[in-house]
Formats: C-alpha cells, sequence, structure tokens
C-alpha cells in the first residue's frame, strides 16, 4: 500500500452539502485522509494528478446477493414472491466450485468500482450445499480486487418454502413431500458459521455481517441468538423487513401484528440493525425504527421492477430513521449501479400532491448514498465524506465527460446526468484501484472471459433447475393471489397501499 499520496488540483466535494472546493489538494498517508486544502506542500508523496477530475466519497451499496449476478437479464414481469423461486430453487442445481464462486464475485465487484461504489454489503446465500470453500472464495475476491465489503451468509432456520401462509392448503402433498425431502437448514450449524465468520473477520476491510434473512424465515429463539451474537462481536446485523403485501400478509397471520412489532417484542430492534426494503410499514413501524435508532435500506430500482411498491422514504427521514441506498441484487435488478439508484432515489420521490420541499434533492440522494450507508453499517466516523481523519475511499469523475459539460451544478450532474463512464480514479482505504479508467488491481480482461467461461458451463445445469420451478409455481402463484385477496393494516403508509380491503 502507497504510504503517502498527493492528489493534486481536484474539485473535491466533501459531502453532499458543502460545494466543492476550486483546486483543491489532498494528502493522504497509508489508509487515512490527513490534509484537504489549496496549494499543499508534499514533495516525498506519490503525486497524482487530478486537475479536470471531481473527486467524491465513494457510493456505498446497502444490499445486493452476489449468488444472483448469473442471473442478470433473466427474468421480468415477474412479483417478488413467484421471482424468488428462480433464484432460490426448490430444486437445486449441482453446486459451484470454489473458483466459479470467486469469478461470479469478481463480476460484480467489478461493476461496482466501475460505477463509482467503493462499499458493498453482499448478502450471500447459504444453502446446505455452498461449502467453507465457497465462502471463503467470496471472502477472498472482495480482498484482492481491493474493495471494501461486508459479507454475510443468509441465515434462516426455517425451510424457505414455507415462509409463506397458506403454504400446506395450496401445495399438493406430492410437492410438499418433495421440497420436505430436502436438507433442511439447521441452526446450531449456522450459529457456528456465524460465530467463526465473526471472529476471523474482525476488524479486516472485507468483514462479517450478521444476516437473518427475515423475520418470517428465522424462529423467535434463533432471531435472538443472532442478535446476541451481533452484540457481543459488536458487529451490524441485517434483515429483509416487509419488503411485499405478501408479506404483511403474512405478518398478520403468523404474529397478529406486524413484523417490526414482532422484531420489538423480541428484543431484536436496535442502533445496530439494518432493516432491507420496508416499504408495508404503518406509522407506528416507523416510529418504532426511529426509537431503537435502526436504519433503513431504500431498494428503489428492484423495488419497482418487482412490482413491491415504494418505500415512503420522507416519513421516515422526517422521523430521524437514518436511510441508505442499494441495488439489490442481479437478479431482481439487472446492475449494480449505484449511480441509477441515486437517480431513481430522487426522482421517484418527487410527487405531484406534496409541496417540492417535501421532495429529495439530488443532494438528499448522494448523502443517503454515502453518508447513510456508512451510519448504517458503523462508519459514522469514518466513511462517507472526504474530510482528515476520514479513510480515504473517494472516487474520481472526469470533468470533460458529456455529463458534466458544461458544469453547472457537479451534485446534480453526479446524481442526474448519467456519470457512469466518466469514473476515472478510484481510490480504497487509500489505495488506487482505479486510475485513467483502467482497473489496477486485477485484470478485468480475464476477470470477464473466465465469467462468460463459466457462465457456459453452468448453463445448462441452470435452465434445467430452473425449469423445476414450473412443477410449483402454479401453486404460489394461488397463495400469492390468495394473498392479494386478504386485508392489510389500512395504515400502511406505502404510496402503493390503495386497495387494502
Amino acid at each position: 500500500m502507497e504510504s503517502r499520496i498527493f492528489i493534486r488540483q481536484a474539485l473535491v466535494l466533501v459531502d453532499a452539502a458543502r460545494a466543492p472546493l476550486s483546486q483543491s489538494d489532498i494528502l493522504i498517508e497509508q489508509d487515512q485522509i490527513v490534509a484537504i486544502a489549496p496549494h499543499l506542500v508534499a514533495p516525498d508523496a506519490q503525486e497524482i494528478d487530478a486537475s479536470g477530475l471531481l473527486i467524491a466519497p465513494g457510493l456505498v451499496n446497502g444490499h445486493f446477493h452476489s449468488h444472483e449476478h448469473f442471473h442478470k437479464g433473466r427474468y421480468d414481469n415477474l412479483p417478488l414472491k413467484l421471482w424468488m423461486h428462480y433464484v432460490r430453487l426448490p430444486v437445486a442445481p449441482p453446486p459451484l466450485t470454489p473458483e466459479q464462486v470467486y469469478y461470479r464475485t469478481l463480476i460484480g465487484a467489478v461493476e461496482s468500482i466501475r460505477t463509482g461504489t467503493t462499499f458493498v454489503v453482499d448478502d450471500v446465500n447459504h444453502a446446505p450445499y455452498f461449502s467453507a470453500d465457497c465462502i471463503d472464495a467470496v471472502f477472498r475476491a472482495y480482498e484482492d480486487i481491493g474493495l471494501r465489503a461486508l459479507v454475510s451468509v443468509s441465515l434462516f432456520d426455517q425451510p424457505f418454502y414455507r415462509s409463506v401462509p397458506f403454504f400446506d392448503e395450496e401445495m399438493p402433498e406430492p410437492l410438499r413431500q418433495l421440497l420436505d425431502r430436502q436438507a433442511s437448514p439447521q441452526a446450531a450449524d449456522l450459529l457456528v458459521l456465524a460465530e467463526s465468520l465473526a471472529e476471523s473477520r474482525r476488524g479486516k476491510r472485507v468483514g462479517f455481517i450478521v444476516a437473518p434473512s427475515a423475520p418470517q424465515r428465522c424462529s423467535d429463539r434463533f432471531l435472538k441468538q443472532l442478535k446476541d451474537l451481533a452484540d457481543r462481536s459488536d458487529l451490524p446485523m441485517m434483515t429483509h423487513l416487509l419488503e411485499t403485501r405478501l408479506q404483511a400478509v403474512t405478518g398478520g397471520i403468523l404474529y397478529g401484528q406486524s413484523m417490526a412489532e414482532q422484531l420489538e417484542a423480541l428484543g431484536v430492534l436496535s442502533d445496530r440493525l439494518v432493516l432491507q426494503h420496508c416499504i408495508w410499514l404503518t406509522s407506528d413501524d416507523v416510529q418504532r425504527l426511529a426509537a431503537h435508532g435502526c436504519s433503513v435500506v431504500y431498494n428503489p430500482l428492484s423495488n419497482l421492477k418487482l412490482g413491491s411498491g415504494r418505500m415512503a422514504v420522507r416519513q421516515f427521514l422526517d422521523a430521524g430513521v437514518n436511510v441508505a441506498l442499494a441495488s439489490d441484487g442481479c437478479g431482481s435488478r439487472d446492475s449494480l449501479n449505484m449511480l441509477s439508484v441515486m437517480q431513481a432515489a430522487a426522482l421517484l420521490n418527487k410527487a405531484p400532491l406534496e409541496l417540492p420541499e417535501q421532495w429529495l434533492s439530488a443532494q438528499d440522494a448522494f448523502s443517503l448514498a454515502t453518508l447513510g450507508g456508512a451510519k448504517a453499517f458503523g462508519h459514522a466516523e469514518t466513511l462517507g465524506r472526504l474530510a482528515p481523519g476520514y479513510q480515504a475511499d473517494l472516487v474520481g469523475y472526469r470533468l470533460s465527460s458529456a455529463a458534466f459539460t458544461p458544469l453547472n451544478n457537479p451534485v446534480n450532474q453526479l446524481v442526474y446526468a448519467e456519470t457512469g463512464s466518466a469514473v476515472d480514479l478510484v481510490m480504497i482505504e487509500g489505495k488506487v484501484i482505479m486510475s485513467n479508467g483502467t482497473l489496477r488491481t486485477m485484470d478485468e480482461y480475464t476477470i470477464i472471459q473466465n465469467i462468460n467461461s463459466i457462465h457456459c458451463q453452468i448453463l445448462a445445469e441452470l435452465n434445467r433447475a430452473e425449469a423445476s420451478v414450473n412443477k410449483f409455481l402454479p401453486y404460489y402463484r394461488k397463495i400469492y393471489e390468495r394473498c392479494l385477496q386478504e386485508s392489510v393494516n389500512p395504515k400502511i403508509i406505502t404510496p402503493d397501499n390503495s386497495n387494502n380491503s
């Protein structure tokens, strides 16, 4: 790692609330920024000429699933409850090798870096056939390419296919028996795995996050055990919460109350808990999350594509809930581009019946994608802005690109003007990961060639495994449509909650 780096003559965007500083320099020692000011002098430092670059904090992608990277472009017009069976297949294909998992992880890392993301949170499906070597391959991929990451193995001790109501009523007995014969997740084994990862990844750039999949997929005891692990290990914890109307119905049937109320009753809500999606909540639920200091992650484009609904972002912000942004996985969104996510977050939260003061601005969206993500995952004092003492995680955008020409407002143009092709320089933890638009830590061409080769190797098996979904899908469709007829709490605040009864 370079010990001292001197970035010279850049426009420096400290954070979304501050104006760029004309012709400023940045001095970095080891992994930290030590000074930002015009006309710095650092004769013994490696120099980077950043004239013509806008230097900004790296973006934080608060949620995706790298096990979906081979599913890019495969699905359309499927609601989540039907789509999910294609990415968590009821009849699993042969397991991938560690090398295949390694390259699968890398292709998402490359896209992230190329679109200005320096920190990702990867919730990897852990199935009975996903070996310790495969888990290690995910961590190793992020280590080798230089990306900052929190990696989880998705933890649940209830069969995934039983996380919906009316399953026994609607699924024919032969198909139920077929599913029930598969290996079930074992809470004790998963806890041992999580304990081991929590210890071995402590304090590393590529760390571990405790990630129960969702309340409806975990027993109450298992959720409390995972909360205890997160507390003892001083780790963030995340879970999916009320992503769809069907899940709102499920909560009422399973718990007689909302899933947010259930988590509070279990003592799981805390300031280390990060909740994904959070679409079908009531105002009381929002206040509940605020009172416990929880963070939420807004996945606007995935929510749109799966027809899940729209999170009431302004209500969360007004209640004092910290909000981060995420792409979600390539099975649902097809891309990890956080620049597109920022743009969508701002554009989708401008409504004709709301005063423009309530709209989400470009500055707001950029703040959620930087400071919001940093705070959610335990880095409020070290990431999300450029300042002395903060980690040197930054991105340089070419101001000569069409998106920034002419330059009127760097933040507005960064969010709205399709700036992905302008990413020129990426530094993470004080190390140059990309310069002059070229990846420096690994050979990008080789990564892409290997990904295409692996895809050809597994495609026939993937197609066969997906075909196995067809026998189950009509019955999941009946469950889905039955839940559409069930009433949900009329106080739910999603803008799409217009027909609850």
